[in-house]
C-alpha cells in the first residue's frame, strides 16, 4: 500500500516523492482551472459565476480555451475586470476536447490542474475541497468527484444522472473520473504527457488509464461537486450514449489490457462469458441505477430507458468495430 503523508511533503524532494509514489506539497498548493468552451457563451456565462462570484475560495487562475465565435471571448472579458486572479483567453480552431484541453495545458502554471465544462456549475466550496483533496491523497495524481444534475426535477436528468456520470456511493479509488470534474497534480501531468487527440470521447478514461500505469492512484471524492446541464431531449441522451459506446470501443482497442465488457477474441470460457454478458448486460445494468431512484415512477420507467440507452451504447460499440475493419 502507498505510504499517505501530510501535505507538506515531509522533506521530500520532488524526484523523491515521485519514487515513492506521491506528490506532496512544501506549501499550500495553487490550483488553476481550465476550461474548454464551443459556441455556448450562455453556458459558459453560469460557469464562470460560479467560479468567480460563488466560490468560497478563488482559484489562483483560469484559462479558458475558446474553439469557437467572439461571443464567449466577451463573456470570458465581463468577468476579468471583476475578479483578483488572472484571467486567460486562449483561442483555436475546434477539432475535439482533446485538442482543446492540450491547448490549454500549456498555460497552466499552478500546482493542481482542475478541469470543468462550459457546461457545468461547481460547487461554493469546489476549489478548497480540491485542494484538501490532494493534500490528504498524495498518492492520487488525478481526483473526481460527483456530477449532478443541475435540475433535478425533470425524469430524463435523474436517469442521466447514473448512466452518464454513474457516482461511486463513497469515496476511494476508482478506474477513472470524469473530465467535467477532474483535477490533476500538475507534475503527475507532465510526467504522463497530453490527451490522446485522436480520440473524438474518451480522452479523459485513456488518460487516467495512462496514469494509472505510471503507478499513480485515481481517486474520487464525491465532496467535490459540480452541477451538469445534462441533455434536455431523450434523442440527444440516446445519441450521446451511442458517442460514449464507439469510443469505449476505441479506447479498449488502444488499450487491450483495460477493463471492457467485450472480448477482444473468443478463445477461453472468459472469453465467452464475456461475450455473453455484452449481449444481456444490457437487461442487467439498468437493474443496478434504478435502485438508486427515490421515487417508485422513477424506478418502474427508468428500467426500460435504461435497457433503451444500454443498448444503444452497445450498438455504437458494434459500429465502430466495424468502422475499425474497413
Amino acid at each position: 500500500m502507498t505510504r499517505r503523508e501530510p501535505c507538506g511533503g515531509g522533506g521530500q524532494t520532488p524526484q523523491e516523492s515521485i519514487e515513492r509514489g506521491t506528490h506532496s506539497f512544501d506549501q499550500k498548493p495553487t490550483v488553476s482551472v481550465l476550461i474548454c468552451t464551443y459556441q455556448r457563451h450562455e453556458l459558459l456565462d453560469q460557469c464562470l459565476r460560479s467560479l468567480v462570484f460563488e466560490t468560497a475560495e478563488k482559484p489562483d487562475e483560469l484559462v479558458i480555451v475558446n474553439g469557437g465565435d467572439e461571443r464567449a471571448d466577451e463573456v470570458a472579458r465581463s468577468f476579468q475586470a471583476s475578479c483578483h486572479f488572472p484571467i486567460r483567453i486562449i483561442k483555436t480552431i475546434n477539432k475535439n476536447l482533446a485538442v482543446s484541453r492540450n491547448v490549454g495545458l500549456t498555460h497552466c502554471q499552478c500546482d493542481i490542474i482542475a478541469m470543468t465544462d462550459d457546461d457545468a456549475k461547481v460547487f461554493p466550496d469546489w476549489i478548497t475541497q480540491i485542494k484538501r483533496a490532494h493534500c490528504d491523497h498524495p498518492e492520487a495524481g488525478a481526483i473526481g468527484g460527483s456530477v449532478i444534475a443541475a435540475n433535478q426535477e425533470k425524469f430524463i436528468n435523474r436517469i442521466a444522472n447514473y448512466t452518464v456520470f454513474p457516482t461511486p456511493p463513497r469515496e476511494g479509488r476508482v478506474r477513472t473520473v470524469p473530465g467535467v470534474n477532474a483535477s490533476y497534480k500538475k507534475r503527475a501531468l507532465q510526467e504522463v504527457g497530453g490527451y490522446d487527440e485522436s480520440l473524438f470521447r474518451g480522452e479523459d478514461v485513456d488518460f487516467n488509464w495512462r496514469l494509472r500505469e505510471k503507478g499513480y492512484e485515481v481517486y474520487h471524492d464525491p465532496r467535490i461537486g459540480v452541477y451538469h446541464v445534462h441533455r434536455t431531449s431523450w434523442l440527444g441522451l440516446i445519441r450521446q450514449i451511442f458517442m460514449y459506446g464507439r469510443a469505449y470501443y476505441l479506447v479498449r482497442k488502444k488499450w487491450r489490457d483495460m477493463y471492457s465488457i467485450f472480448p477482444h477474441q473468443l478463445k477461453s470460457g472468459r472469453d465467452f462469458l464475456k461475450a455473453g454478458y455484452f449481449l444481456f448486460g444490457m437487461f442487467i445494468e439498468p437493474r443496478a441505477w434504478i435502485k438508486y431512484q427515490s421515487k417508485a415512477t422513477d424506478m418502474v420507467l427508468g428500467y426500460p430507458m435504461g435497457v433503451v440507452l444500454s443498448i444503444a451504447w452497445r450498438i455504437g460499440m458494434i459500429v465502430q468495430c466495424l468502422k475499425c475493419q474497413r
